[in-house]
């Protein structure tokens, strides 16, 4: 984590000096620095937790997370107000402060305590694997592969697909998306530094309301969660459809979509229903890797980030050259089929958990009949 974090700070600091390789550089560098601080995290979240709080601190830490696009786009968009053009002195103030607080959280990164896994089942599967030298990088690296083969984590492969298209979607299509939509009015490029602040309120309002019910959430499952975070998105697709025109992803348009003129209050509705809905989807994954497959944490999130980002990737290229309306069809489709196959992994445990605790129930009242005979 802490040298993942160093990569955040570097790629801050080539915008003090942009050059245009420096910023390629500084980019393939951060995406290094992400796959480890993103996965050394989910391990950390899951050592930290046990099956009764994992739901818990997974909603803590998604608020937490979430919280930068609340104050960063706050921060931004009064720096940013009443400028056409970003000149030097403004620019070397967002990223001082920004390259500033990475700072201290890479102090913090430096005073986190060192922490064993607290389930059972990996105080075992730990010990095999001091045995059997599989903590190695190529160890680790041939678990998460033969995790990835497994049915459940192909299951949720496709969820993680759809995370990744809808992060892109929410990050880089929409919101510019708004402010390249002229006929919204003149607050049209305001509406972008907005439309960030709405995404972060969604997303940390989920991650609070998901830490908060932590405990029922283990109760219920995962996937009535899950179901509502996708419904919360279909409606928010159908709202844009509704409210942008199908080119406004590509450059300033005058075109309409079917409101006449596009409703603002509406477009900042639907960033804040996608950033309530990401929310909903994230917070489970990392409930869910952090819990059921505790066991294997570090390969479970491995695996999670690889085809999100993947997924991201892939996004990112069809985005620019793709309309709005089938930016959406895709997430759509995904979006259903992700829903359907999270929901049978949250249902195999379910049973296998109803299963174990029956056996153990049998186990138990079986050893208390041999007592009671015995005396």
């Amino acid at each position: 984590m802490f040298i993942g974090s160093l990569t955040y700070c570097f790629f801050m600091v080539s915008f003090l000096y942009p050059k245009t390789w420096l910023l390629y550089v500084a980019s393939g560098v951060l995406g290094a620095g992400a796959a480890l601080i993103w996965t050394g995290q989910g391990s950390y979240l899951s050592r930290c937790s046990n099956e009764s709080n994992i739901a818990r601190n997974s909603g803590v830490f998604w608020a937490m997370l979430q919280a930068s696009m609340l104050m960063g786009n706050l921060f931004v968009y009064f720096q940013f107000q009443g400028k056409d053009h970003i000149d030097a002195d403004t620019r070397h103030i967002v990223f001082i402060a920004l390259i500033a607080v990475a700072i201290v959280g890479v102090i913090f990164f430096c005073v986190l305590r060192r922490v064993h896994n607290t389930f059972e089942e990996n105080e075992r599967d730990r010990e095999l694997d001091y045995a059997s030298n599989s903590n190695s990088i190529i160890g680790a690296f041939v678990k998460a592969i033969k995790l990835f083969f497994t049915r459940d984590m192909l299951l949720l492969c496709i969820t993680f697909l759809y995370t990744g298209f809808e992060l892109s979607f929410y990050s880089g299509v929409y919101s510019p998306s708004i402010g390249f939509t002229s006929k919204m009015g003149e607050s049209a490029k305001q509406l972008v530094g907005l439309s960030g602040i709405c995404i972060g309120i969604g997303e940390i309002f989920g991650g609070v309301l998901f830490g908060l019910l932590g405990s029922k959430t283990i109760k219920y499952g995962r996937d009535p969660i899950v179901i509502i975070g996708f419904i919360v998105h279909l409606i928010s697709f159908l709202l844009i459809f509704l409210n942008l025109p199908d080119n406004a992803p590509f450059n300033d348009t005058q075109d309409i979509g079917f409101f006449d003129p596009p409703l603002a209050w509406v477009a900042l509705l639907c960033s804040l229903l996608l950033g309530f809905g990401d929310a909903c989807f994230n917070t489970q994954i990392y409930s869910m890797l952090g819990g059921a497959f505790a066991s294997n944490s570090v390969a479970a999130f491995a695996v999670f980030k690889f085809t999100q980002s993947i997924a991201a990737a892939m996004s990112f290229v069809y985005s620019s050259h793709l309309g709005l309306h089938a930016q959406m069809t895709i997430l759509l489709v995904f979006g259903i089929i992700g829903t359907i196959s999270f929901c049978m992994v949250e249902w195999s445990f379910k049973r296998a958990a109803s299963q174990s605790l029956k056996a153990r129930t049998k186990d138990g009242g079986d050893k208390l009949q041999i007592e009671v005979h015995s005396d």
